[in-house]
């Protein structure tokens, strides 16, 4: 299983994402670093033994403002694999990111209208550079009121199934930043019902959440907060064989 750092980006600056509540985004303090600035705090997860980011451009979900050069900065200086999302809704958008140098495309159902923009995504990309996070809050997945797909978790996946998805997120943004624990048992439910790449995120507190997450058999989890306040260490990701 996966640990994946996240790195939200608002304004430009690394900051701490709690519960989705963007206009309260506050720059990170970490107890890995002191800066805030997107590259300096990914190569600090780069020189602590990661090879994967989770970036989310809040500048693009929020009002289109792409961070491109922030994104290809990261690749160029630290040769990290990122994963992100950017509210992308249009090919050409999708187009550019990948040119960035990004390494996987995040199809968000917050910022989706069209189901079809996934199928046309895995057509023109391919289904490894495509995941689609499957974006909780409340328990009601998000989407937009015109949304054409289903709007109920376990439906929604397998019609993107039927698409060709393979790799998915399921984020659980009234956790995010949290520290008040994964829910387990929504994990459970999806690995008893569906076979697929999951990741998981939103809440995860301490060590023992993601030990708890390998054993359901999620193949991925995506950590900030826990891994900025020191709750989960690097030297217990590498304990536990997840480093």
């Amino acid at each position: 299983m996966k640990v994946i750092p996240v790195v939200d980006i608002l304004n430009g600056k690394v900051v701490h994402a709690i519960k989705g509540k963007r206009k309260d985004y506050k720059p990170i303090q970490s107890s890995l670093t002191s800066s805030a600035e997107p590259l300096e705090v990914a190569e600090v997860f780069k020189n602590n033994g990661f090879r994967e980011l989770y970036v989310a451009d809040l500048d693009a979900i929020i009002d289109c403002s792409m961070n491109f050069q922030i994104l290809k900065k990261i690749v160029d200086k630290t040769g990290l694999e990122l994963m992100v999302d950017a509210g992308i809704t249009s090919l050409d958008r999708a187009q550019k990111l990948l040119e960035s140098g990004v390494s996987k495309l995040i199809i968000g159902t917050e910022t989706l209208t069209k189901k079809s923009f996934v199928s046309e995504a895995i057509r023109l990309f391919g289904k490894d550079c495509v995941v689609v996070s499957i974006d909780l809050k409340d328990g009601k997945v998000l989407v937009k009121p015109d949304f054409d797909g289903c709007t109920e978790a376990l439906c929604l996946i397998g019609e993107f199934v039927e698409m060709g998805v393979s790799n998915f997120i399921i984020l659980d943004l009234t956790k995010v930043g949290s520290s008040e624990g994964i829910n387990i048992d929504l994990f459970k439910h999806i690995r008893d019902t569906l076979i697929l790449e999951i990741y998981a995120g939103g809440g995860a507190r301490d060590i023992q959440d993601l030990i708890e997450l390998k054993k359901v058999g999620v193949s991925g989890v995506l950590v900030a907060t826990a891994l900025h306040n020191g709750k989960i260490t690097v030297q217990q990701l590498k304990a536990e064989g997840f480093l």
